[in-house]
């Protein structure tokens, strides 16, 4: 009994602020019941301005990207940059420094042992695993304006704006610029998306445009439009490589669908306006992309992250995979991730108990970052959402991708962002219903659809205030009221220093064996000898003497990163 009264108590602690959002649901669900007319005049005088701005379709995306740029900014004092710290950053961040650099790729470094971490490929070329949309992204903010994560910034703002753009598409105009403002609140303050460089904004700005001109060209077929939609399956190519595939073919499936049923000048169009404009897009990218692979695999068909898995992982993405012999590790903490944690979670999704669990983790894991309890509410109508023509289409290709995302092992909430837009489609199409619904008689369902973007505005807000009032928040996980963590700062603090220390300095890294692998430290910049900073791992006595000899003429640190704070002092071994 204690036991479970613990395991409640936990589980009440974590997911307070969903527990938050679904007493607010109920009291709302409450007056709706016994006050349906509440705030009639107030939510009527809201609505005709929102009203007027939705009709002005361009104003209405604009307004809608304003808002996340200006609602982040003035969370600044409250949410700053925070520092990286999950392993994928650091590899998102070497590309940026790649690129940034004005090069597609780094040379093989001597000591290249003692700079291998987690996500980055060492040899035939020294890069970062990733597709390279959001290294693209990060490297564009630190070029234009001085940080990567301005690049983060601006990529979740025209998402936002993005967001609304491709609800116009298929919803009317109110409706299309309430789901941009929703995805502010929801998407664009608080979540990984925005504080930190893991992307989730890049794949949705693809998903976005495939899926905003897809109604544009069955209505009125443009060359414009064609154009956006290749643009953003390129997006998805770079991004999130199988989930955007799965997007793409189910919209190239009903698009050709679509063109099959035309005759004579109407086909010769639809070929001329969309097919053709697309497909020397995509021509000209995949061609690129072979360009890159090709410098950097020697293979322009293989992509880094096919070659890093080859070398480093074990476990393998989809369920059907077997697992690969292990490869031999040089460090432990690489063996701890590769051999230890991926590959537990890779075996346990092959027994018929480990299947569900791994099934039910990532449903929970998509309904807290996409959902929760208020937008949840509108699923309800999900049956008659169903029978709409309107949306039918976004139904189907949403059913055929979560098909596809249930088949890898692993799930983040950025595997789904190609379908954000579908998400918030469906959500809206279930308000729509929910506006209209009565309960014996009385409009009960006008104040929950009215109260459901009131009660996202009300948990930003508590969200706001909570974090500097010291309140309790949940960790990082579940995501979507999270509590922001700043990120490896002390590795940040003892950089900050060594940086400030005259010369360049080479700091070798110990670990104690309980060491948490998520929290990686030896990660370098794309110049790595020309660097002020070396971050490298402590190996064997040969080896270390070896990396400082070639490090010969700076000055050698010992980081203990796990000494609780984190210690820098001499290295014992000077050449």
């Amino acid at each position: 009994m204690a036991q479970v009264s613990g395991w409640l108590l936990a589980a009440a602690i974590r997911y307070a602020l969903y527990f938050v959002e679904l007493v607010g649901l109920l009291i709302l669900a409450r007056l709706a019941f016994s006050r349906p007319r509440l705030g009639e005049r107030w939510f009527g005088r809201a609505e005709r301005v929102f009203h007027n701005i939705a009709r002005r379709r361009r104003l209405a995306v604009a307004c809608t990207g304003l808002a996340a740029l200006a609602a982040r900014a003035a969370l600044v004092p409250v949410l700053p940059i925070r520092a990286p710290v999950v392993t994928d950053e650091f590899s998102y961040l070497l590309s940026a420094d790649t690129f940034a650099s004005g090069r597609l790729s780094n040379p093989v470094h001597p000591m290249w042992v003692h700079f291998e971490s987690m996500h980055i490929l060492q040899h035939p070329a020294y890069v970062s695993m990733y597709p390279v949309a959001q290294g693209m992204v990060l490297a564009a903010g630190k070029v234009v304006a001085g940080h990567e994560w301005a690049g983060v910034y601006a990529s979740v703002c025209l998402m936002c704006a993005l967001m609304c753009w491709m609800l116009q598409g298929w919803l009317p105009a109110q409706w299309a610029l309430l789901g941009g403002m929703l995805a502010v609140l929801r998407l664009g303050l608080f979540g990984y998306w925005i504080n930190s460089y893991w992307g989730g904004a890049v794949p949705a700005i693809g998903g976005l445009l495939v899926l905003g001109a897809l109604p544009r060209i069955t209505r009125n077929p443009r060359v414009r439009d064609a154009l956006l939609m290749a643009g953003g399956i390129v997006v998805l190519a770079n991004s999130r490589p199988y989930e955007g595939f799965v997007l793409s073919l189910s919209v190239c499936v009903f698009l050709l669908a679509w063109i099959l049923k035309k005759r004579g000048p109407m086909l010769r169009m639809a070929l001329v306006r969309t097919a053709l404009p697309a497909l020397l897009v995509l021509a000209l990218a995949g061609a690129g992309m072979g360009y890159y692979n090709g410098r950097v695999t020697g293979n322009p068909f293989r992509m880094p992250l096919q070659v890093d898995r080859d070398q480093y992982a074990a476990a393998r993405y989809f369920l059907w995979e077997r697992p690969h012999p292990t490869p031999v590790y040089r460090n432990q903490q690489m063996r701890d991730f590769y051999a230890g944690w991926e590959l537990t979670k890779c075996l346990e999704a092959k027994t018929p108990f480990g299947l569900a669990r791994n099934t039910a983790g990532k449903a929970g894991a998509f309904w807290m970052f996409f959902l929760g309890p208020a937008l949840t509410l509108p699923l309800v109508f999900l049956p008659w959402i169903v029978r709409d023509r309107r949306v039918r289409p976004l139904v189907i290709i949403g059913g055929v991708f979560l098909v596809g995302l249930g088949l890898n092992v692993y799930f983040y909430a950025h595997y789904a962002a190609p379908i954000t837009g579908l998400i918030y489609a469906i959500v809206l199409q279930g308000l729509r219903h929910l506006r209209v619904w009565r309960w014996r008689g009385r409009p009960s369902g006008l104040l929950l659809a009215r109260g459901v973007p009131v009660l996202c505005l009300g948990m930003a807000l508590l969200r706001v205030c909570a974090q500097p009032l010291s309140f309790y928040m949940p960790p990082d996980w579940p995501m979507t009221w999270y509590y922001t963590r700043p990120g490896n700062t002390e590795r940040a603090r003892i950089e900050a220093r060594l940086e400030r220390e005259p010369g360049q300095q080479l700091a070798m890294v110990r670990y104690k064996p309980n060491h948490n692998f998520f929290e990686e430290w030896v990660y370098n910049k794309a110049g790595i000898d020309a660097a002020k900073v070396v971050w490298a791992r402590e190996l064997d006595d040969a080896s270390n003497g070896a990396l400082i000899r070639y490090f010969r003429g700076r000055r050698i640190w010992l980081v203990e990163a796990d000494t609780g704070p984190a210690t820098v002092s001499p290295y014992p071994l000077q050449p």
